[in-house]
């Protein structure tokens, strides 16, 4: 896909699957890339249009996940409060693997938790997830525009987003801008990485960027 469009737009939302139905769930569980995108933007439906089912959260589901997890999709979003992905998803326990940082920046700790996810875990889907109104791109960009040092360690999170500064725009333009490409940034570093790369190439792992509209509820597809 190029440009931005809704995240199922594509993907015959509500469409049947092949998936296998873990022990403890009553649904069918994603187990490729497309199945995964397609139950997140079913789950995204069901959120902003407030019909939430709050899945995989039965006795049986919690005892199952006892001994072992086996999430369908893994997604790397921001540390906003507005923006949990378990929630704009509408997904249970065991069905998602979440890593959060401020404007989903990479770092050894955040890489290592991301290829544990698909390496070790064999997890066919991730999925970057940026956000409208970002605090840390809009920090970003505005110490990009004044020359003012960050306090502590949230200049690292600046600089790692400077490169996506759109400087084509200006105004919250620029920050909206910035807030798509810096999660196709991510996800194109994370593309890059070897082990992921070759997980790709084998058609066993798909990155995909998205961002969320904090307005609308929607998550819509990025690159």
């Amino acid at each position: 896909m190029t440009g931005t469009a809704v995240l199922g737009t594509s993907l015959a939302v509500g469409a049947s699957s092949a998936a296998a139905t873990p022990t403890g769930s009553t649904r069918p569980r994603p187990t490729t890339a497309q199945e995964a995108l397609r139950e997140l933007a079913a789950g995204n439906l069901r959120w902003r249009t407030y019909r939430e089912r709050h899945p995989d959260e039965t006795p049986a589901v919690r005892q199952a996940l006892v001994s072992g997890q086996h999430p369908f999709a893994l997604v790397l979003g921001c540390i906003d409060s507005r923006v949990p992905p378990e929630l704009v998803f509408d997904q249970g326990l065991g069905d998602l693997m979440t890593v959060r940082s401020a404007g989903e920046v990479l770092d050894e700790a955040v890489l290592g938790s991301v290829a544990y996810g698909a390496l070790e875990l064999d997890i066919p889907l991730i999925l970057v997830l940026g956000h409208q109104s970002c605090g840390a791109v809009k920090a970003a960009v505005q110490a990009d525009q004044t020359g003012e040092e960050l306090p502590a360690h949230i200049q690292y999170i600046a600089d790692q987003i400077k490169p996506a500064i759109d400087h084509s725009t200006e105004g919250d333009a620029r920050i909206a801008a910035t807030i798509d490409a810096n999660v196709e940034l991510v996800r194109s570093r994370l593309a890059a990485e070897a082990d992921l790369a070759a997980k790709v190439d084998a058609g066993e792992l798909l990155i995909v960027g998205a961002r969320y509209d904090l307005t609308t509820q929607r998550v819509n597809r990025v690159g």
